[in-house]
């Protein structure tokens, strides 16, 4: 009998430390869950909430039989394994450190392997609910990773958990849970729909080219600034995410990214980086849950999984839907901690509204149904641009020239708060900007017929460079040109996938190319590529915008994908609509590598003709 007291008595001291250590390590996790995913200053915190998770795993470790004797569920094990998956990945959003997102795919993936929430109690509601968060919290982190067959295999685990919930819970509603589903069904159709044997992320085996690299290693310009912050943001209607992961931020927040070479995460298994993570019981029951465990939380544990060669990535701040207010307020913070001699990249897709009017969209490259309205709206737009071009021209900008066209950036029935004006970005040209905007209205920043864009020359210290997409996209089939949005903008496709873009615009299905032929086209690409760089380097016409970022591999790859970009869209257009389906950049770039210059157009014309697809284009056409 007192040998029973002393056990229960163990169970009971160590049951109320679990307990008393679990609600310390809640309490510091909703301080940092709800701090900013931008800025710097908040290291600490997260040190504080990592090191409350080490005390309680390492206690819920050395203490597991009595705490089982004492009632502890095997899914409150995962539930903490979760928290901390959880902890690293939004680290990860906050940092853009490899190392987090891996770490967090390990931990999610031991919950899955050792089936943590296998066999919880059937009847407890919330229990159902932390197990269908954990499915959709890994199937985040396993898209990030390009783990395909993993999202594959989660999304059929949890369609089937949803459905069971639906049958065991009627009187709870599961038609969220349903929608995230769909959206995670919808985003892998679109995600693999056309075939890629190179990563979207900078990898130096495709994206670093040999023939060009000692040009760049020799290249100078008179200032050189790092490539250090970035701001990705999109909002379209209906447009295709994940949870606050909308496609268009998705590639380029892999975009801006190292590629690990060696693909040291592919290669690892739970058990090589945790040997004694807690395993599940099989169902012979020949391994057990409650032997020792070391899962010990370690944030350098990570070292092993990734590639220690690779540079840091860029920051990235991630931005779901914000309201202008917020954006705004983001962009001051990071422009306020970005360190001397570094440019901040801003990435904003959205659909726009022109004071001229909207020009019109067609169905296809013939021009076919084109709106009868265009003609008048080209002409007004000429008119009017001819009129601020000579305001301009005299010195008389008015804030007109910089409020008058702007993008949304939320829903339009709240009006003003959800417009951002080509003006709002003025005051933050105090230090060095690389603007990306992809909209049906991005020439609302350049102005087009204009003595000078709207931004370029309205600077309050440093020139800003812009790439600005087409005013509308451009495809073979006819049905893409209304749907573009539900499947991805086709300039932010082009710029991170630009083999896989041209494919989708003239309608090429790559599952029906043969592995060779597309190998070949990568190759025809990266050829291009390496000559357009060492006209770059070499050329004594580059604007210094340009050549002060050039050093960098990140901004230097989306300048020649954004040339065969131009020089594609181009030689698709109809003749006569190549002003509304070209991109345009300010300030320019060379006239060596225009869209029309012959090493362009022969890369392209000769990528059309190994595609059989030369027949869809118009190589007659002059920029």
């Amino acid at each position: 009998m007192a040998e029973e007291q002393e056990e229960t008595g163990g169970s009971g001291v160590a049951s109320r430390t679990f307990r008393a250590l679990v609600e310390s390590a809640d309490r510091k996790f909703a301080r940092v869950r709800d701090l900013p995913a931008y800025g710097r200053g908040h290291a600490h915190y997260f040190q504080k909430v990592f090191k409350a998770y080490m005390r309680l795993w390492k206690y819920q470790q050395e203490n597991r039989s009595d705490l089982v004797a004492a009632g502890l569920n095997r899914w409150e094990i995962g539930e903490i394994a979760s928290r901390i998956g959880q902890l690293y990945f939004n680290q990860y959003m906050r940092t853009s450190e490899a190392r987090f997102l891996v770490e967090a795919y390990v931990f999610y993936e031991a919950i899955l392997r050792r089936r943590y929430f296998d066999g919880a109690n059937a009847k407890d509601l919330g229990v159902r609910f932390k197990e269908l968060r954990f499915y959709a919290r890994f199937l985040l982190v396993s898209l990030i990773l390009n783990r395909h067959e993993m999202v594959q295999l989660l999304v059929e685990r949890f369609r089937a958990v949803v459905d069971d919930s639906k049958s065991k819970f009627r009187e709870a509603s599961f038609k969220e849970w349903k929608l995230v589903v769909q959206e995670i069904v919808r985003f892998m159709e679109i995600e693999t729909a056309y075939k890629s044997s190179r990563p979207v992320r900078y990898c130096a085996l495709f994206d670093s080219h040999p023939a060009s690299r000692p040009y760049v290693a020799r290249f100078h310009a008179k200032k050189v600034l790092k490539f250090k912050n970035a701001i990705l943001t999109s909002y379209h209607r209906n447009e295709v995410k994940f949870a606050e992961l909308t496609l268009d931020t998705h590639r380029m927040l892999q975009f801006l990214e190292w590629e690990s070479s060696g693909s040291f995460y592919q290669k690892q298994t739970v058990e090589s980086v945790y040997p004694n993570f807690p395993v599940a019981p099989q169902e012979n029951g020949s391994a057990v849950d409650h032997s020792e465990a070391s899962g010990l939380i370690d944030i350098n544990l990570a070292a092993d999984l990734i590639d220690p060669t690779l540079p840091p990535n860029p920051r990235k701040a991630v931005l779901y839907r914000p309201s202008v207010t917020q954006l705004l307020a983001v962009m001051a913070t990071i422009c306020e901690e970005l360190p001397p001699e570094s440019v901040m990249l801003i990435y904003l897709s959205a659909s726009g509204k022109s004071s001229q009017g909207t020009v019109s969209r067609m169905d296809g490259p013939d021009g076919s149904r084109r709106s009868s309205k265009g003609k008048a709206v080209s002409g007004s737009l000429r008119e009017q641009n001819n009129s601020r071009a000579e305001n301009l021209s005299n010195g008389k900008a008015e804030a007109s020239d910089y409020y008058s066209d702007y993008l949304w950036l939320g829903p339009r029935s709240n009006g003003g708060t959800n417009i951002l004006h080509p003006g709002d970005i003025i005051p933050f040209t105090r230090k060095p900007l690389f603007l990306i905007i992809d909209s049906d209205n991005s020439h609302a920043f350049k102005a087009v017929g204009l003595a000078r864009p709207v931004l370029h020359g309205a600077e309050r210290g440093e020139p800003v460079a812009l790439l600005l997409s087409p005013l509308r996209p451009s495809f073979k089939n006819a049905s893409f040109v209304n749907s573009a949005i539900h499947s991805g903008s086709q300039f932010t496709f082009f710029l991170t996938s630009p083999l896989q873009a041209f494919c989708q615009m003239v309608d090429h299905n790559t599952s029906d190319v043969d592995t060779d032929d597309y190998n070949n086209a990568e190759e025809t690409l990266a050829t291009a590529f390496s000559q357009w760089e060492v006209i770059l380097c070499t050329s004594r016409n580059l604007d210094l915008v340009w050549a002060q970022v050039m050093l960098d591999p990140f901004l230097r790859r989306l300048i020649l994908r954004f040339i065969f970009c131009r020089s594609v869209l181009l030689f698709f257009s109809p003749p006569g609509h190549i002003e509304e389906c070209a991109p345009a950049c300010v300030p320019q770039l060379p006239v060596s590598v225009s869209a029309g210059s012959e090493v362009v157009r022969s890369a392209v014309l000769r990528l059309a003709n190994q595609l059989n697809v030369a027949g869809s284009f118009h190589f007659n056409n002059t920029c």
